[in-house]
């Protein structure tokens, strides 16, 4: 008996060449890791064809495992098909070249912070905005992924500075469908309306916030995770009271040791002392609790122990 051949369907669904050109029907990701991954994940369950790049073969396989990771949980809480998954993959490309970005409306640089020096990357972004602006069109919009990076120092060697602007996707905490949205000096209103309609699009509600380091969300959780790290060394109260204290009596999906644990140590070490660096105000500097775990790797979930222990699918053990 002859093998049966299995293709997926959704390719001949429309040829190209009838296939109507939309709105952020196709959009890019510059870098997939863990909050480009997420951002990929999230425009393809709504359907957005995206383009994602990694500068080397094995970490484009990387970024899939994440993917398909994300869609794993989804179909464990039976929000999502295997047959679903596999259209959404379908739509998801990895690529090592800028040139793929070409058709693309919408393209979010989403690299790493630098693990060694912890490094905002300033001048690697920039050279992302660069190559960028060389293969999209005049019209496509350039976006970064920023948290305590300043949009338009980023877009000042711009040709076309009107289309770049800043988002800030809750990347790190489940289910928090809300983004800041960040308008350069030079952002015009028709990129910030046409990036509220992709908001909309992917089903998250959207903040305007003015360019600052850290924006709303990192300067408010920060400060918050600095108080707690206080009290724990008082010894007011434990790690999983202040917790506690926090989802019970104020409504918090997941308290802030928890939350600290799936962002990672390592990068809230890195976003403090950013901050400290910008405002120089003493209570955005690391407590020395944080200093402490940082420096024995101790990270949170990606290393199993952070403020909680953890087994190999992320579940606290008690």
């Amino acid at each position: 008996m002859a093998e049966e051949i299995i293709e997926a369907i959704e390719r001949y669904g429309l040829s190209k060449r009838n296939r109507k050109r939309t709105l952020f029907s196709r959009i890019g990701v510059v870098g997939c890791g863990k909050e480009g991954s997420v951002i990929a994940t999230r425009a393809a369950l709504k359907g957005i064809e995206v383009v994602f790049m990694e500068p080397s073969d094995e970490k484009i396989e990387n970024a899939y495992k994440r993917i398909e990771n994300q869609l794993n949980k989804k179909i464990q809480n039976w929000g999502l098909t295997e047959n679903e998954k596999k259209a959404i993959i379908g739509r998801i490309q990895g690529s090592s070249n800028y040139e793929d970005f070409s058709g693309c409306d919408f393209v979010i640089e989403a690299i790493r912070y630098d693990d060694q020096t912890g490094e905002r990357q300033v001048t690697q972004r920039k050279e992302v905005f660069r190559k960028l602006e060389e293969v999209l069109s005049q019209r496509a919009i350039i976006a970064s992924n920023v948290s305590t990076v300043v949009v338009t120092e980023l877009a000042a060697e711009m040709e076309h500075q009107d289309r770049c602007i800043g988002l800030h996707f809750l990347s790190n905490i489940p289910d928090s469908h809300i983004i800041e949205i960040v308008r350069g000096l030079n952002t015009s209103d028709d990129t910030y309306n046409k990036v509220c309609q992709f908001a909309r699009m992917i089903n998250h509600e959207f903040v305007q916030v003015t360019e600052s380091s850290g924006l709303v969300s990192l300067r408010l959780f920060l400060i918050q995770l600095n108080e707690a790290c206080s009290m724990l060394m008082e010894g007011v109260a434990t790690v999983e009271d202040i917790d506690h204290v926090l989802t019970v009596g104020f409504g918090h999906r997941q308290g802030v040791f928890r939350t600290a644990d799936q962002i990672g140590i390592e990068k809230i070490v890195k976003l403090l002392e950013n901050l400290y660096e910008e405002y120089g105000h003493v209570k955005y500097k690391p407590s020395p609790i944080l200093l402490r775990l940082s420096r024995a790797k101790l990270w949170g979930i990606s290393k199993s122990k952070g403020f909680y222990t953890y087994d190999e699918s992320g579940n606290i053990i008690k």
